[in-house]
Order: structure tokens, then sequence, then C-alpha cells
């Protein structure tokens, strides 16, 4: 099979680029290939207790598709559903090839044409998909497994182990002792909805996160949703919160010393008087080196205060029969034990990559633009931000797709390649960022240069001034 455009991955990323496709270049054809059997990526895989996002909805959903659900911070059945109307009105379901998984991907220049070897179906059948432009839209880890860390011991356990990524129906926590691995925004989703019915919920973190409790539903966005037509008062919500999100991280970046102080504050005033902030609720790291993960309605804080959950800084010695022994001496006593202990970062999907015959390395590539690399043609990563919304990055990246794909309809062009004409600049790592799923795979990622359009932006007005607005002919892509 042969199109324009191969997408793979129908999760947000992938139906926004389809939307995009249609709406701006409707003479492309198109396919999305998706592993699974069902769309929505992150959205159909993760079921476990409380799952929800960690964005406000007004930038996580699309531009083009206004969020009219009254939460502002929607959980996951929510969102599924969001999606799958949004494929179904749009008629990109029609476009998903469900069970399709990319293993290779081989560019040849002389042809203008990727090549892509695809498992499809439960036979794994090998089959081939051609296209001119290829746009990643899988995501950024692996969707096979989470990460897990082995912990000594872990086969004495006579309880039941579970990672969030595995979660299944059948798992019972109604009445028992349950401890959470974990601070990140897995095991603050997980504590307060596993403690409704649990015994007991311990969160055991090796260091703190950063909270920051807010509303679920945002009443003025409500409000003006009542009173305005749908698009407009979207758009004002939207960038309502926008400038709300670039305004803290500027203040969490340019005065950490104050926005750790106004965070931790904050957390206090959530909990009782006498409780030890100092050592479970103070982080390491300044405000924005990694997430900080939302609280909706305080409902993390609510368990804690309640009895029904509590928190554990402390090492992991080994696993026991019973539970877990810490580096302090004390134990935990558990009857499921959930590793809420992150993600195993995957670029471009796990998907391998050649061109012209030699083997591509993205870890050798810097990024352009947010979304493409250096030396790799006719290929896009659709990649979010990491201190905001996931789809905003998303939409302006699909958008500047079909910007490129028409200019080159345009100009007669077949091949376009982001070429780094000096190589002397100064290289950085591909995020500044810390989070323990990034540092465990900072060698296999490309890397950003030192300035435009090398450089990862992570700023939303900067990038639609780039994306949207900027020349495509830049000097530095290179068109042939």
């Amino acid at each position: 099979m042969a199109v324009d455009v191969l997408v793979i991955g129908a999760g947000i990323s992938g139906l926004g680029a389809a939307y995009h496709l249609q709406a701006e270049c409707p003479g492309k054809s198109y396919a999305i290939l998706e592993a699974r059997e069902k769309l929505g990526g992150t959205w159909d895989l993760f079921r476990y207790p409380g799952i929800r996002s960690d964005s406000d909805m007004y930038t996580f959903g699309y531009s083009f598709k206004p969020w009219t659900h009254p939460k502002s911070i929607a959980d996951g059945p929510s969102i599924r559903a969001y999606l799958e109307e949004t494929a179904r009105e749009s008629g990109i379901d029609g476009h998903i090839c469900y069970q399709h998984r990319a293993i290779k991907a081989a560019w040849s220049s002389e042809d203008a044409l990727w090549t892509i070897e695809v498992e499809r179906g439960p036979g794994r059948e090998s089959v081939l998909y051609r296209c001119r432009f290829l746009y990643l839209c899988a995501g950024y880890y692996n969707y096979a497994h989470g990460h897990s860390p082995e912990f000594a011991g872990s086969g004495r356990f006579d309880g039941r182990i579970v990672h969030p990524q595995q979660w299944t129906d059948d798992i019972d926590y109604a009445g028992k002792r349950v401890v959470v691995i974990g601070s990140g925004a897995t095991a603050v989703t997980l504590v307060p909805e596993l403690a409704r019915t649990a015994a007991h919920v311990t969160m055991l973190q090796r260091s703190p996160t950063y909270l920051l409790s807010r509303p679920a539903q945002d009443r003025l966005a409500n409000l003006l949703r009542r009173f305005l037509p749908g698009k407009l008062a979207y758009a004002i919500n939207r960038w309502k919160y926008v400038f709300q999100v670039l305004l803290f991280f500027k203040l969490a970046r340019s005065w950490p010393s104050l926005t750790k102080w106004l965070l931790i504050a904050m957390a206090r005033a959530e909990l009782d008087p006498g409780y030890d902030v100092a050592t479970h609720f103070t982080p390491r790291y300044n405000p924005w080196q990694q997430r900080v993960c939302l609280v909706p309605d305080s409902d993390f804080f609510q368990a804690i205060k309640s009895g029904k959950a509590s928190v554990v800084t402390d090492q992991i010695i080994s696993f026991t029969e019973k539970g877990i022994a810490l580096e302090s001496g004390n134990s935990l006593e558990a009857d499921l034990i959930v590793t809420a202990t992150g993600l195993e970062l995957q670029m471009l999907g796990g998907l391998e990559l050649t061109v012209d015959g030699r083997r591509a390395d993205i870890s050798r590539c810097l990024q352009y633009k947010g979304m493409m690399f250096s030396g790799i043609p006719n290929l896009a990563s659709c990649f979010g931000y990491t201190n905001a919304s996931w789809t905003l990055k998303s939409d302006l990246s699909s958008e500047y797709l079909c910007r490129l794909l028409k200019f080159m309809d345009q100009s007669g062009f077949r091949q376009c390649t982001p070429k780094l004409v000096d190589p002397a600049m100064e290289t950085e790592p591909f995020v500044d960022f810390s989070s323990g799923y990034f540092e465990r795979a900072a060698a296999r990622l490309p890397r950003q240069g030192s300035r435009r359009p090398w450089k990862l932006q992570q700023n939303y007005v900067l990038d639609i001034v780039t994306l949207r607005f900027g020349k495509v002919n830049d000097g530095t892509m290179a068109f042939t």
C-alpha cells in the first residue's frame, strides 16, 4: 500500500495529525498504523484506578475540538471518549489500520520514498507500506512494559506485585493493605483512588515530588461556556491556561527559591498542623526540573488527613513474605504492591531507520524545530512539551507538517532534510529535565543545539511564531 503520508500511532497525536492533514492538505492520501486493537494510545492502554490527565483539558484538548466536559482535569474514560468522538466525527477512524506494528523504515533518495516493514494482525504477517512522508506519533515510551527496577526478594512476597501499566480488572484491593512505590503523577493519582476501599494505602517514596492542588472544575471556564459561543469560550479558556502555565514556569526558572517556598507552603496548608512536610513534601530539586504533579480537589491530601493513606520516605532493602523491609529498619506490611516506578522511554515507537542503506541513529542527530532530525529526510516525530500540555505542541507540529508539504508541492520538491551547516555549534541534552525516565535514556536521545532552529524552545508562544508563521525555507532545511 502506498500513501502520501503515513502516520504511526492512533493516540492523541496521531488523530490530531490526521485531522490537520484532512483539513489543510485535502489532496494528500494518508493512513494511520496502530499497533494495538483500539485507538487512544495512552488513554486506552492505562486502566489503573483514577487514571486522569495531569494537565488541564483546555490545553490538553485539541485546538479544533472544544472540550465541553465540566471537569478541567479529566478522568481517563472521558478523554478516551473525547478521542473516539473526534475520530468518528471527522471520518478519521476509516483511515486507521489496527494491529499494524511498524518495525523498520527504509528511505530511498532515488525514489524519494519510505518503505515501512509492518507486522499485521495476531499472526504478525509481514506487509510493506510506502509513503512520501513518515510522521511518527507513537508517543515517547514503551507500550509493552514500564520501568520496573529489580527489587531484592521480590519473588518471596506472598501477595501480588503489579506495575500500573499492566493493571487489569481482576486486581482486588478492597479491604487490603496496599503499598504504592513511587512519588510521581501515577502514584499521586493512585493513592486517593485506592484509599476509597483499601484498608490502608502507603505511598513509599525515595524522595518527594512537588504537588499543586487545583480544583477539578474551573468555575469561570464553565460560566464562560454557558454565556458565550462554544468556540469563543474554549479559546478564552485555552489561552488563560496557556499564560498561567507560561508564567508559572517562568517564575520557577527565574525565582526557584521563591517558587519552592510557595509550593511547599501550599502543601503544608493542605495537611494537619505538625505534619513532617520537610521530610515528605520538600523535594531535593527546584520546581520544574521535573513535572509538578496536579492534585485535583486536594484528593491526595484529603486521603492522608483522613488516615486512609500515608507517606513514607525511605529506601527499600528488600521485599519480604509480608511486605517491604526498609533501610531505616522499619518495614511495611502489604497484601498488594504497586510499582509506580515510571516509564521506559522509547523514541520513534522503537522503529529502526535506514537512510539510503545506512542505519540512522537519532542519538547522533540534532532535533530540528522539536520535530525533525538532522540528516533524516521526510520524517517528523511528534514530541510534546515537558512543561505544558502535550497537545499544544502536537497541534503545532501537525500544522507545520502541512505547511511543509504544501511548500514542497508548490516548489516541485520531493525531499526535505534538516542540514546542520555549523558542525562546531555547541550541543545540549535533548531536554532540560531531570526526570528519571529521561536520565535513563539520555544516551539514546537526540541532542539539541544552542540556537534556533536546533534549540528546543519549550515555549508555546515562541513555537507559534516559528512553526505557524516562520519561514519553511529557512536556510537550514535542504530541499531537492
